[in-house]
């Protein structure tokens, strides 16, 4: 039995043949049938993965998998598969409408429209600017296409250097993107390598005229040092998809700091990246009803 955790799909039902699939708004609504699930699509709390015997197989609805990779998960033999790719050209769209509107001064024209007020100014633009971005994955491949189409240097991060990196101009360490880059830009996911990589010291090295963007999760940055080189001119503004607490507190300093656009982690809130989870999610549902390798497997012990 498949047990899928949100709205029925016709499309799951015909990927699953003969297998019985079973929707719930909730795993709990299933919990008669704990005993003999062997796939679950959605998260699987710990004390259910120790009530599920067959359990062979767990896809989460996200492309970030640290909130599924509980110590259980982690000691547990059933194979974890992500919906990434799902929300990589969502993100990539969305990191480059947060470069636009940082190197614009979009809030400025905002502010200004709220007070029926025309003020005329120079601003930048992205072409001839460097981007360096962090995470070489779905989401930052396809920022890297749409930068250079905004006639764009970019630089690269990622961890799997042997793997092809088309439209990044160059592959290099933290130090030198950080030194080189007008934008910084987060796609990694959260792992415990990633973790608080950006701090004081990391901000340190960014010019005092680049901008922070992260879109992936918050954690990577740490939010006192990101406060501390915003307050201070260390860096020039920042662009906040992802965030080190969700919902961000009302009170957080971010919310009114006039060099920082604040998203609510919707970046990828759109219906293409609905589409192409589904899309994933069928496929994989074929293949683990076929005996076939299912995509997107989840390499535990490195978080993604």
């Amino acid at each position: 039995m498949i047990v899928v955790v949100g709205k029925e799909s016709p499309a799951y039902v015909e990927a699953a043949g003969e297998v019985s699939v079973r929707f719930v708004d909730t795993l709990a609504d299933a919990s008669d049938v704990y005993g003999d699930m062997e796939a679950v699509i959605g998260r699987v709390p710990p004390d259910v993965l120790a009530k599920a015997p067959r359990l062979r197989w767990v896809h989460s609805p996200s492309a970030g998998v640290d909130a599924d990779l509980t110590p259980e998960m982690l000691a547990s033999p059933v194979v974890l598969t992500s919906s990434a790719g799902n929300g990589g050209i969502s993100l990539a769209e969305h990191s480059i409408l947060l470069m636009l509107m940082l190197s614009r001064d979009v809030p400025r024209w905002m502010r200004a429209q709220a007070e029926r007020r025309w003020d005329h100014y120079r601003h930048g633009e992205l072409a001839g600017r460097t981007v360096g971005i962090y995470g070489l994955g779905n989401s930052g491949l396809d920022l890297a296409a749409k930068a250079k189409a905004f006639h764009m240097r970019v630089l690269g991060v990622r961890r799997r250097s042997g793997q092809p990196s088309p439209n990044v101009d160059e592959l290099c360490d933290l130090d030198r993107l950080l030194a080189e880059s007008d934008f910084v830009v987060v796609t990694a996911p959260r792992t415990p390598s990633t973790l608080g990589v950006f701090g004081r010291d990391a901000f340190a090295r960014m010019r005092s005229t680049a901008y922070f963007i992260c879109i992936s999760r918050g954690g990577i940055a740490d939010d006192e040092a990101l406060l501390e080189a915003l307050r201070t001119g260390q860096i020039a503004g920042a662009g906040l998809d992802a965030h080190g607490v969700e919902p961000l507190p009302p009170d957080s300093p971010f919310w009114s700091l006039p060099n920082v656009v604040v998203t609510p982690h919707n970046g990828a809130t759109s219906d293409g990246t609905l589409r192409r989870h589904q899309e994933i999610v069928a496929d994989n549902i074929r293949r683990f009803t076929g005996g076939e390798p299912l995509r997107n497997v989840v390499d535990k012990a490195a978080g993604y």
